[in-house]
């Protein structure tokens, strides 16, 4: 794993801890903490899909893996209240060809966040974007760029993306300009199969 690690993501290498967060619910609860911060289960479950109670089961399911705990509590001291360890998560493939339970685990988390984050582009357009001033529209960007590099080249290429949006993910919230608005930048870096490597332009 990078040692930067410069967004200070919860570094994830455990095979069953990757297995344990490839749920579609695990990944809503996870993303809601983080994004919105500490809350009960009850507060969690319209927008994860679930019931309070089963909801409250997957939070104890990650919280039992190091990627949830438990918050301050609120005005009803009655209701757990959860928070994410971390702002963010990563992972990766183990390099190790042998580590199969581990190479198997990364590939079954991986999908799931690629079905997950699949539809994120169609709702956009549909629910967000025509709402939007003209300014932002304007900012939305598409861009599928092909490249042909090396391995080396291709990680280089990751670390000086995450050089570049470092400061905006770690600064306080205190110091963000005013007219500040949440943006996702979606990344994606799917190499070819070898049979399609060339140096011909795209």
């Amino acid at each position: 794993m990078d040692s930067g690690n410069r967004l200070g993501d919860l570094e994830i290498t455990d095979p069953k801890t990757m297995r344990a967060l490839a749920h579609p619910v695990r990944l809503s609860i996870l993303e809601r903490l983080q994004r919105h911060g500490p809350a009960t289960a009850t507060q969690l479950a319209p927008d994860v899909g679930a019931t309070p109670s089963v909801t409250s089961w997957h939070l104890r399911h990650l919280a039992g893996f190091g990627l949830v705990r438990d918050a301050e509590s609120g005005p009803d001291r009655r209701q757990r209240r959860w928070e994410a360890v971390a702002r963010g998560f990563r992972f990766e493939v183990p390099a190790d060809p042998a580590d199969e339970e581990g190479r198997s685990a990364a590939r079954v988390l991986s999908r799931e966040m690629f079905l997950r984050s699949a539809d994120l582009p169609h709702r956009w357009v549909a629910e967000v974007e025509p709402g939007l001033d003209p300014v932002w529209r304007r900012l939305a960007t598409v861009a599928n760029t092909r490249v042909v590099v090396s391995a080396e080249e291709l990680a280089a290429i990751d670390d000086a993306i995450e050089s570049v949006i470092a400061p905006y993910v770690t600064r306080d919230p205190s110091r963000r300009p005013a007219g500040s608005r949440g943006v996702r930048l979606v990344r994606y870096a799917l190499p070819e199969s070898a049979d399609e490597r060339t140096g011909e332009t795209p």
